[in-house]
């Protein structure tokens, strides 16, 4: 297993935050918020072994996570949602964005890949051979799947994904929605689309904690599967203005609103730097081997720069077509060893 650092901390009376550190891909957090005997968790995990070893250490931490009567998902990507069996006879909130792209991405998918993946990974040089010349005639998928297989296997080894359906949100809402445990207020807001199609946070004002979901990834780089990223920008902006003081990030560590000034600026500048490349005429793929960000090298996840400039190119262009996350993956891949090669030259 990869060096996971997990936690559950009390970040204000009722409100508990589980971290899985440093939070690179799949090792998302969650929440826990508390009163009166009353209980709601934000995002279960990846896979059932991950979310049951959390909702132990929430049980030992309050009698009411014993039942939890409310869930919210606070996007449809497995690493918040795929536990979400785990919790018998709760009710679970998401947007309808959240509820489509579960749907359409259940654990078992994530299985096959796998098992694609180490099938992939042992044809060598006769794959790459085999995927170019089906590519050439219209079929890139084997392609993508050898090229994909180095940054998906590093990446998801570590979790174990069912065959079968995903649980979904049994309530959905669109804008806003305000709930209370006990005495808590809590408020769920629609930001996406940004990350994925349908992106909220969770909002305890009493507390000033706000639970951002993938709207931030702390000391990582974001990744734009959706887009647009000025949603992403005006979400973020919108989070700077509540009267918080505690962040729960969808990954990464525990932070204050300098966390979203962070992505904030990350996310402008890149917008500013791909718009350069693109009103020159630059094609996508050089405007990523272009693109240098170098105050942001010691952030975890660097390529999913290659996901980002590509989404910004189809937000600049009004192309609504989103590309084969498989596609995606093996760009990402390509991008990072291509990279790791390169650095290990130069050593």
């Amino acid at each position: 297993m990869s060096s996971v650092a997990k936690k559950l901390d009390e970040i204000s009376p009722g409100v508990w935050a589980y971290t899985q550190l440093p939070g690179s891909w799949g090792w998302s957090n969650a929440g826990l918020i508390a009163d009166g005997g009353e209980s709601l968790l934000v995002d279960t995990l990846f896979d059932l072994k991950a979310t049951a070893g959390m909702l132990e250490s929430m049980r030992k931490a309050t009698a009411a996570a014993d039942r939890i009567e409310t869930v919210v998902n606070t996007h449809g990507n497995g690493d918040h949602c795929y536990g979400n069996g785990l919790v018998v006879g709760a009710e679970i909130i998401g947007t309808p964005g959240c509820v489509d792209d579960l749907a359409e991405s259940p654990p078992g998918q994530n299985r096959l890949f796998l098992t694609a993946a180490h099938a992939a990974s042992g044809l060598g040089s006769l794959g790459r051979g085999l995927g170019r010349a089906l590519r050439k005639v219209g079929l890139p998928q084997l392609e993508w799947l050898v090229d994909a297989a180095p940054l998906g296997l590093e990446a998801f080894s570590d979790f174990d994904f069912p065959w079968g359906k995903p649980v979904l949100p049994t309530r959905t809402f669109k804008g806003s929605l305000t709930l209370h445990v006990g005495s808590k207020r809590v408020e769920i807001v629609e930001a996406g689309p940004a990350h994925t199609r349908g992106d909220a946070y969770i909002y305890v004002p009493d507390d000033r904690v706000v639970f951002t979901g993938d709207l931030l990834f702390k000391d990582a780089h974001p990744i734009v599967w959706r887009g647009p990223v000025a949603n992403w920008i005006a979400a973020i902006q919108k989070l700077l203005s509540l009267d918080v003081e505690t962040v729960v990030p969808g990954h990464g560590p525990i932070t204050d609103k300098s966390g979203l000034e962070q992505t904030l600026s990350y996310l402008e500048l890149l917008t500013s730097e791909a718009w350069r490349r693109y009103d020159a005429g630059m094609p996508v793929e050089d405007a990523i081997d272009d693109i240098v960000l170098d105050n942001y090298r010691g952030w975890l996840d660097a390529e999913r720069v290659y996901v980002n400039i590509r989404t910004l190119y189809r937000d600049f262009s009004g192309d609504s077509t989103v590309p084969h996350v498989l596609e995606l993956f093996a760009g990402m891949s390509r991008y990072k060893y291509a990279r790791t090669a390169v650095t290990t030259t130069l050593c």
